[in-house]
């Protein structure tokens, strides 16, 4: 027989709904953005394949027409515009060549990593710990052993202690060993409080509402890319869009061969 007290829902109860249902609602959001952002690549692919030797011709085309106009007048504004129309269609430099050495295809040099971690580029010298940083290591070694430890998670707490001890012996750093000694006699510090399974839930709905709002940044940056506005153009049939910029390209092409066949000519 059910007391009056066991029909009554837990209070968590409505909470875990609207849990269940924000979840369900993020992972239907996040299938439809990944769907889309795949077929934005996938599209982008496409387009770079089919239609970027065309756009490399058009670039080529306009830097010969702008030298020929340019060697035909001489003007200053015309040598500008030339230069500048040539400089588009200029192979890139190397790695090595843009990086000045700092790293090549293989990924940094050593001592480039080392500049940027702040780590020394030489070898670092051996220091030799003194009369007083080595008693502290002693002491706090014996101490803070992790075998002395008769649980897990107090072995992995001395472990880990032990590890700074030993960096920091390591540097003679004998400042820090009296720090790592005091936090030593102080003691573990003390659990936090597990939150409640209401206050859990709260979080989670929290968690749940940023993942969204930062999906919807991503949706809106990948509607607003150039090739997330074409795809919205032709959704059904992104194919035909190609065929039809294709076709419109290849269009340009021929009317600047034109042009520079007569400048030239």
């Amino acid at each position: 027989m059910t007391t009056p007290e066991a029909e009554q829902p837990r209070p968590e109860a409505r909470l875990e709904q609207a849990v269940r249902a924000a979840e369900q609602a993020l992972i239907e959001f996040e299938i439809a953005v990944e769907t889309f952002r795949v077929e934005v690549e996938n599209f982008s692919r496409l387009h770079h394949q089919k239609l970027g030797p065309m756009y490399a011709r058009l670039d080529e085309l306009e830097a010969q027409i702008a030298e020929a106009k340019a060697a035909r007048t001489g003007a200053p504004e015309d040598l500008r515009k030339a230069a500048e129309a040539r400089a588009r269609v200029l192979p890139m430099p190397g790695v090595e060549e843009l990086f000045h050495g700092w790293m090549d295809g293989e990924g940094l040099f050593p001592e480039a990593a080392a500049m940027l971690t702040d780590q020394s580029v030489r070898p670092p010298e051996r220091v030799r710990p003194s009369e007083g940083a080595r008693k502290l290591y002693r002491e706090l070694a014996r101490k803070a052993h992790p075998d002395l430890a008769q649980e897990d998670a107090e072995r992995a707490r001395r472990e880990e202690f032990i590890t700074r001890v030993n960096a920091a012996y390591a540097r003679g750093d004998e400042v820090l060993l009296r720090e790592l000694a005091e936090e030593w006699a102080a003691g573990p510090v003390p659990a936090e409080r597990s939150p409640s399974p209401s206050e859990e839930l709260y979080a989670r709905l929290e968690w749940l509402a940023q993942r969204k709002e930062m999906l919807t940044l991503v949706a809106r940056e990948l509607e607003d890319s150039a090739i997330g506005s074409m795809l919205r153009m032709a959704p059904d049939d992104p194919d035909r869009l190609l065929d039809e910029i294709a076709d419109k390209l290849l269009a340009d092409v021929a009317a600047r061969e034109t042009e520079l066949a007569e400048l030239v000519g």
